[in-house]
């Protein structure tokens, strides 16, 4: 992703900037500067972004505002602000450069809420390498939602003390509310819609989600950790959410975030899925209608089977120690109908068949709910205990759990089951 330094100060047009709509008395909120914009100031606007200095605050009034793209950096103290996401609209559908529609990076203070951001040609905030991160009452939207979208809508990384709230993120090609390689951080009363994953909490750590509403996506939450980053995830909580109907086709692109390695990977219809991370627990959550499998439990070597060659400090490719109880989980009679074209959906498709002709009793029954590949730290340590890396279920439903027993795939040997004995809570 290309970088952009910041445009030389512009001095003498900030100077009458200020003059015309700065107070030089710090505001009840210890803002220094306030500055105050509506639409037809764009060129002002993006100006503005540019020199900001620290303790300043921007409004920007009720209406549409048209712009190639937004920059803020290496500052403190500072809040954007806008009249409402059904008032204040930044349109980036004609952005010719940059990454972001709004790039925020090294800025220890930021908080920005109450407006709609749409149709940038990347993703649409980007907050990297900061602190004291507050998102509120922002709609990060793409008016289609397919592959021509931005990777990710709401998107802080190398972060801390982030929090998402009340928020809405669609038609991201990745994720719509994305936080990646952050320590401590809240994701609560928001909703994502029509993207490939409404939400992903990637290499992060001590990360609590909760509240929220994740439907019509192809897969609802994710929980990732991925080899090659600045640090490991883990401890994350993800309770009293609602993650439903999450059935659409994948459209994610094809490179970076659609690789291998990607969410390009995640199954239509797939409720939660935890890859390689650990210190997890998941309860409390409403997991409907998410017609493949309403939680998925995974290793990296399920998806690359060099995954053991890029174990370090920051990356363990086995799950350890996942909490998965009290949940409402309920699924649809069928598969989605994307699942079928997807190289995912079409192994959860043969699990399924597999199971019901191994097993007649089983009447034809859907693929449980629970998903686990059973790929376990025996892999390393060449052990063979049951349950060696502390998967702790306590659920009531029937037909709650497969091991999938995934390295015997292909061969004549493979069984998965339906055991659950050995991952209850003990």
């Amino acid at each position: 992703m290309k970088r952009y330094n910041r445009y030389p100060i512009l001095a003498l047009a900030l100077a009458g900037l200020l003059m015309a709509c700065h107070s030089s008395q710090e505001d009840k909120d210890g803002y220094k500067t306030k500055l105050s914009f509506g639409p037809g100031d764009e060129t002002k606007i993006a100006e503005a972004f540019l020199t900001l200095k620290d303790s300043s605050s921007i409004y920007l009034k009720e209406g549409t505002y048209k712009f190639d793209n937004l920059s803020i950096a290496q500052v403190k103290h500072i809040r954007i602000e806008g009249a409402g996401p059904d008032k204040t609209v930044l349109d980036f559908s004609s952005q010719s450069q940059g990454g972001e529609g709004i790039r925020v990076t090294d800025v220890n203070g930021f908080s920005i809420h109450g407006m709609t951001l749409k149709d940038s040609k990347g993703d649409l905030i980007k907050i990297n390498k900061s602190r004291e991160v507050v998102i509120t009452y922002l709609h990060a939207i793409w008016s289609v939602s397919d592959s021509t979208s931005g990777g990710y809508a709401i998107y802080p990384v190398m972060c801390k003390n982030v929090l998402i709230e009340n928020c809405y993120a669609q038609g991201a090609s990745d994720a719509g509310i994305y936080v990646g390689q952050t320590d401590s951080a809240i994701v609560r009363k928001c909703k994502a819609y029509k993207n490939v994953a409404g939400c992903e909490i990637e290499n992060t750590s001590n990360a609590q989600v909760y509240d929220n509403d994740f439907y019509g996506n192809t897969a609802g939450f994710l929980i990732f950790d991925l080899p090659d980053l600045s640090q490991r995830g883990g401890h994350v909580k993800a309770y009293n959410n609602h993650f439903h109907d999450n059935n659409e086709r994948n459209f994610a692109k094809a490179g970076s975030f659609g690789s291998t390695w990607g969410v390009g990977n995640a199954a239509p219809g797939s409720g939660v899925v935890i890859l390689s991370a650990s210190d997890i627990e998941l309860y409390n959550n409403r997991i409907i209608n998410n017609n493949s499998s309403a939680i998925s439990v995974v290793s990296g070597f399920f998806i690359d089977s060099n995954a053991g060659a890029k174990m370090n400090d920051h990356y363990d490719p086995i799950p350890k120690n996942i909490r998965i109880h009290d949940n409402e989980m309920q699924v649809g009679d069928s598969f989605p109908p994307a699942v079928y074209e997807h190289h995912t959906g079409k192994i959860l498709v043969g699990l399924e068949q597999q199971l019901n002709a191994q097993d007649p009793a089983r009447k034809n029954a859907r693929l449980p709910f629970i998903t686990y590949d059973g790929i376990t730290s025996n892999v390393l340590t060449k052990g063979n205990a049951a349950n060696p890396d502390s998967i702790c279920i306590r659920q009531q439903q029937p037909n709650l759990f497969v091991n999938v027993h995934a390295l015997q795939m292909g061969t004549k040997e493979w069984r998965p089951d339906t055991d659950v004995t050995p991952f209850l809570c003990k």
